[in-house]
């Protein structure tokens, strides 16, 4: 790989580790993750945001080093490089000139009725987009009690509920209805899941606050619990996961790092001349405007105008209208 080869040739005193995967190319050395592993400095991902999110479920048991994604040619709120910028990327990290977005994660665990801990790896539970209860396969609501710092908020009838971090707010959150939340706040989003009442609506608190979310005794459903993602552990009436902020965010390197660098040997738009974009497009790239503004224009398309694909070409041409546009469909 290009980049691995760069590392070797421009940084030799650099030692490299890959995970240990089946496909672990031989001559690299493997770190495999727990409280015993070898110390790692920087993890540089390559591929989407399910990529990073499974980077940062290996640092289970403490702090994660800082991330440098890039990305393989999909989009993602968590890929502010191209592969093609490596060069760039790297070189920003190296010479201390990256600049850190500190990305808030939720620490979980689960108890049983009587409140004591479920499953021997509980402590290692630490999510980075959201956790989420589910009826599953089951055809009944889950009725869920929630607790906010110890005292009862409400009890939910619904298909589930998410808790959320602001970086998981663009992901199941959104779609169930969520609020955007930057991902540089501190704050817990409450979304329910197809909720029975109307009048319940998403709530955002603190960090500081405890969530416990209950599985009601008389819930005819048990909730499947997922974590950015992943089945981990199904609760029954009467059992609870507690959620609140990890001592342990994810620091992701921003795509800003590397605007002010002067172009360097080996970058793909070193003799261009031309400013590097992402998206390919002309003009001036993202620079020291946050990321994130960007982000949810170019992938979210936020508050785009519904407009049709002919007029939007007929805009760009520059011609002016002679008269009234015939339209017999809008695509």
């Amino acid at each position: 790989m290009p980049a691995f080869r760069h590392v070797r040739k421009v940084y030799p005193d650099v030692k490299v580790y890959a995970e240990d995967r089946p496909d672990t190319p031989p001559h690299l050395q493997v770190w495999r993750p727990g409280p015993n592993a070898a110390p790692v400095d920087l993890v540089v991902t390559l591929g989407g945001d399910g990529t990073i999110l499974h980077a940062a479920s290996l640092f289970s048991h403490g702090a994660v080093p800082p991330v440098l994604s890039f990305s393989m040619g999909t989009l993602g709120f968590l890929l502010p490089f191209h592969i093609d910028d490596y060069v760039k990327g790297l070189e920003a990290v190296f010479n201390g000139k990256a600049t850190i977005l500190h990305r808030m994660r939720l620490s979980c665990s689960f108890h049983d009725r009587e409140g004591r801990n479920i499953g021997s790896d509980v402590d290692a539970w630490q999510v980075m987009n959201e956790v989420a209860l589910h009826r599953g396969s089951s055809p009944h609501l889950n009725t869920i009690d929630i607790y906010v710092d110890g005292q009862h908020l409400t009890e939910a009838v619904s298909d589930g509920m998410i808790v959320s971090t602001p970086t998981g707010s663009t992901a199941y959150s959104l779609s169930a209805g969520g609020p955007i939340v930057h991902p540089s706040l501190s704050a817990v989003i409450l979304v329910p899941i197809c909720p029975r009442s109307l009048s319940f609506r998403p709530l955002v608190f603190p960090s500081s606050s405890l969530i416990t979310l209950r599985i009601g005794d008389k819930s005819r459903a048990a909730a499947g619990v997922s974590m950015d993602g992943r089945t981990v552990h199904v609760l029954n009436p009467g059992e609870t996961v507690t959620v609140q902020a990890s001592p342990y965010p994810v620091p992701c390197i921003n795509r800003s790092s590397i605007v002010d660098l002067p172009p360097s040997a080996g970058d793909a738009h070193a003799d261009s001349g031309a400013p590097c974009r992402l998206d390919g497009q002309e003009g001036v790239g993202p620079g020291k405007e946050d990321d994130w503004v960007r982000d949810i224009n170019n992938l979210l398309q936020y508050n785009a105008t519904f407009r049709s694909k002919a007029l939007l070409r007929y805009s760009r041409s520059g011609s002016e209208s002679q008269g009234p546009i015939s339209m017999t469909c809008i695509e």
